[in-house]
């Protein structure tokens, strides 16, 4: 792959891991500014997504601890998500 390229990609993967880190930062300030709820949808969904956008970028520059923690960091809101939509199954 040419040089060039993989400059790009490496550049683009920063670009979205930063905007998965503020969506997860924005969840959190909104948290504790009373704007949305732990067990809301909004605080789950933000996480979900910032946890995605941040494995993409961790795939290109591999960070084995990182890529547990924003894993696992998904889950948790894929089930905060479920928790959500399905109050009488929790």
């Amino acid at each position: 792959m040419d040089v060039q390229v993989m400059e790009f990609q490496l550049i683009i993967a920063d670009i979205v891991g930063t905007v998965g880190v503020m969506l997860t930062l924005t969840a959190y300030f909104l948290l504790q500014i009373d704007k949305i709820t732990s067990t809301g949808r909004s605080y789950s969904l933000l996480n979900v997504f910032g946890a995605v956008l941040i494995l993409y970028s961790l795939y290109f520059n591999w960070n084995t601890p990182a890529v547990i923690m924003e894993f696992a960091w998904f889950l948790i809101s894929l089930y905060g998500l479920y928790r959500h939509f399905n109050p009488s199954q929790s």
